[in-house]
Formats: C-alpha cells, structure tokens, sequence
C-alpha cells in the first residue's frame, strides 16, 4: 500500500479546534483511516509541529502531540540526513520563483525518493511541485 505525506499544516489543523481547516482535516482524516494505514514525515515537519505548540505556550500540548507521532506505528518518520538535504537545498536554489521553505524542498526530496505523490496538506506549493494535495 502506498504511503500519504504527513505536512505541518495539516497536524496543526487536526489538533486545533479553532483553525481554519480544522472540520476539513478532521473529516479527511477520518475518511483516511479507512482505507489507510501508512504515512511518512521527516524530522523537520516534527520540528515544525512541535516548535509551532510551544512557541504559543503550550508546552504541554507540543509533548503531548510530539509523543503521539512519535509513537503512532503508522507514521514513519524519515531523519534529515546529509544526502537529502543536499537535494532539498538543490531544489530550492533552483526555483527562485516559488516562496518554496527548504523544509518543503526537503519533503518534496523524500516524496520523489519514496514514491509518494499525495500529501495531507494545505500548502499550495505541493501542487506547484507536481504532487497531489489532499484535500483538493
């Protein structure tokens, strides 16, 4: 079964109920789990999760989350190493006109390494790399 990219924006929505796309990535990810099992993240999207919680004082929050993902046996989390930042930091010199972070470059690295083409995002910059954002 094919893995589903786990992107920052989409945790963040699930796990605040005053987010914008908080109804929208509840119902998807229920709808999901359904039918599947397998995802993947990097180390830097976990960064990016837990940074976000805490930096608006909810330490808490940002332990808690972290320790779900972390022990939750159907994410699996890829570590940033040297080679695939080195792709990503390619791939952002090369498209001076996106506002792509290297952290997406990074995860656009691994989708096109694992085969992934389906992320659960809501950043636009997936569809602009060719992948598929779900929710369309």
């Amino acid at each position: 079964m094919k893995s589903i990219f786990l992107d920052t924006g989409f945790i963040i929505a699930l796990e605040l109920k005053n987010d914008q796309y908080h109804k929208i990535a509840n119902k998807l990810w229920m709808n999901i789990l359904k039918k599947h099992r397998f995802f993947i993240t990097p180390s830097y999207i976990f960064d990016e999760i837990v940074t976000f919680f805490n930096s608006c004082g909810h330490h808490s929050n940002a332990v808690k989350i972290g320790n779900i993902l972390l022990n939750n046996p159907s994410i699996q989390f890829i570590q940033v190493d040297e080679i695939l930042f080195n792709e990503g930091w390619k791939f952002f010199q090369k498209h001076s006109d996106k506002t792509y972070s290297l952290t997406d470059c990074i995860s656009f690295a691994i989708m096109k390494k694992e085969k992934i083409n389906s992320a659960l995002t809501f950043d636009k910059h997936f569809t602009q790399a060719g992948f598929v954002k779900l929710p369309k």
